[in-house]
């Protein structure tokens, strides 16, 4: 009778999880398996997203200073640098394109030295494919005019040195030149004309600009260039485009990405994102496999049910499905509440953590250290979807040996003492 009704195990299933228990601390168990579930996707969805987040604000402040993609020549040099910008020009995503010189020095004020990489630009070029304009503190990189010698220095570097915007210091250029007397290194006093602040210790502490031209004075580049910076419509295209470049340009230019550039830096976030998501999968493991204990309690609890089902026609196949039901039901509302949750508050962390600062009088990240002050996040729907899943696979998966144990119910042992 009951095998041939489709909808009884669902039926009776719901009916179970819907139903006043007698056994009181059976319910509790169920409800602490929802709860548990729901905590730890909430969870998972909101550190996720939070690493997304810091993922996202350190590449943009990466790729303020650093280029999609970079072509150079051998031993940093390149020749005839104005005819192949205006082919790379006409490649494929490319953007904007601008030439760079790229040399060590050494900056001295004072009785202070510091060793920097100089980089020398043509400003109006170089904001079309960086973001630096974004990051002064104080001065503008127009401020860079060719024979004026003027400088910028990220903000760490100017306080190691002990420098203000308006200050004049000196540069050392390692290549030295050949007099009477010896080798005598080369040396420019440049003023400080401004201030930026990217905040990666890299360059904060370890970039200077100047212009193109005072680089090539000094560095006696003459018409050449170090290389070419060029800016794409879509940097995760990056390792694709620099492919194709370096197999249109042939063998004798170096073409790399900034994937490439940077990429134990992000391996190491990548990873610490996949230890993460190991870490509090784990926490929803431990909560779907509470399901196991509930199951079995109610498989006791119902065996004379269990029993009269089996009586009246219910195979072992329907007894199990009504148990899977039961626990699956479980896990569904525990993934469906704790995905609502994370999104509700991933969506809103930028409020969120705020008010918690303001109303206990703390700040989780202080500005006076770390260079990152606000919670960032960044909701992927793709994480989501994937933590929705794991969560509702593990609860099916805590369902299956309870609803085996319940189908393999004797009926006459079961209602023998009944």
């Amino acid at each position: 009778m009951f095998s041939k009704s489709r909808s009884f195990e669902l039926f009776v299933g719901l009916r179970y999880t819907r139903a006043k228990r007698r056994n009181h601390f059976i319910s509790f168990i169920s409800l602490t398996s929802m709860v548990g579930i729901a905590l730890g996707v909430a969870a998972l969805i909101i550190v996720l997203s939070v690493m997304n987040g810091f993922q996202q604000e350190l590449r943009t402040r990466i790729l303020g200073v650093a280029s999609h993609v970079q072509v150079t020549g051998p031993n940093n040099v390149l020749n005839n640098w104005q005819s192949l910008q205006e082919r790379l020009r006409d490649a494929e995503h490319v953007q904007a394109t601008a030439p760079y010189i790229m040399a060590q020095g050494m900056l001295s004020y004072g009785q202070a030295v510091q060793g920097v990489i100089v980089r020398g630009i043509t400003p109006a070029q170089e904001a079309n494919v960086a973001d630096l304009a974004e990051h002064m503190r104080a001065g503008e990189l127009d401020a860079l005019r060719p024979g004026e010698f003027g400088i910028i220095l990220g903000t760490d570097l100017a306080q190691a040195l002990g420098v203000f915007v308006g200050d004049k210091v000196v540069l050392l250029a390692p290549q030295g030149q050949f007099t009477p007397t010896g080798v005598v290194p080369r040396l420019k006093q440049f003023r400080v004309v401004g201030l930026f602040q990217v905040g990666m210790y890299e360059y904060d502490a370890g970039l200077a600009l100047i212009h193109m031209a005072d680089a090539a004075k000094l560095y006696r580049m003459a018409d050449t260039v170090s290389g070419l910076r060029l800016k794409l419509d879509d940097l995760f295209l990056a390792p694709q485009v620099s492919h194709q470049i370096s197999e249109r340009l042939g063998g004798n230019y170096y073409v790399s990405d900034w994937t490439q550039q940077h990429a134990n830096f992000f391996r190491a976030v990548q990873m610490e994102k996949r230890v993460m998501f190991i870490i509090l999968a784990l926490i929803v493991a431990v909560a779907a496999f509470n399901i196991v204990s509930t199951l079995v309690m109610a498989v006791t609890d119902k065996r004379a049910d269990i029993a009269i089902m089996r009586t009246f026609g219910a195979s072992p196949a329907s007894i199990m499905k009504i148990f899977i039901v039961q626990g699956a039901l479980i896990g569904m509302i525990g993934t469906i509440v704790g995905t609502l949750l994370g999104i509700i508050i991933a969506s809103n962390i930028g409020v969120i953590v705020p008010f918690i600062e303001s109303l206990f009088g703390i700040k989780f990240l202080a500005k006076d250290v770390y260079y990152i002050s606000d919670l960032p996040s960044q909701l992927l729907w793709s994480d989501v979807i994937m933590i929705t899943m794991l969560s509702f696979v593990l609860s099916l998966l805590a369902t299956l040996y309870p609803s085996w144990r319940a189908s393999k119910t004797n009926p006459v042992e079961a209602l023998r003492y009944e």
